[in-house]
């Protein structure tokens, strides 16, 4: 009986960490997809609001930053730029466009 439960035992010590990293993955997936809407939407209505999406210095940075996987970073800037031009963000919720 001892061995079955010290089996159990490590076996989810094993196991159970591959659980802990499937999430973080599936947000990160999620972000990037964001990401990429949030910049498709910047550069479909960029010439349209150029003075409320002044200083794209930063959008510049924002982009590459999602493009490297840093989406933490990109997407307040992103979203903040569309923001100021009265733009509505695009929804997570929405399935990724296809390229």
């Amino acid at each position: 009986m001892n061995m079955i439960v010290k089996r159990l035992l490590v076996g989810g010590l094993l196991v159970s960490p591959l659980f802990a990293i499937a999430p973080v993955s599936a947000t990160t997936m999620n972000d990037a997809a964001y990401c990429q809407a949030l910049i498709k939407k910047y550069f479909t209505f960029a010439p349209a609001h150029r003075r409320e999406m002044a200083g794209t210095v930063d959008v510049n940075v924002a982009i590459e930053q999602c493009k490297a996987g840093n989406t933490a970073a990109g997407i307040p800037v992103l979203e903040r730029k569309l923001r100021d031009a009265k733009l509505d963000l695009p929804s997570r919720d929405d399935p990724p466009a296809k390229p």
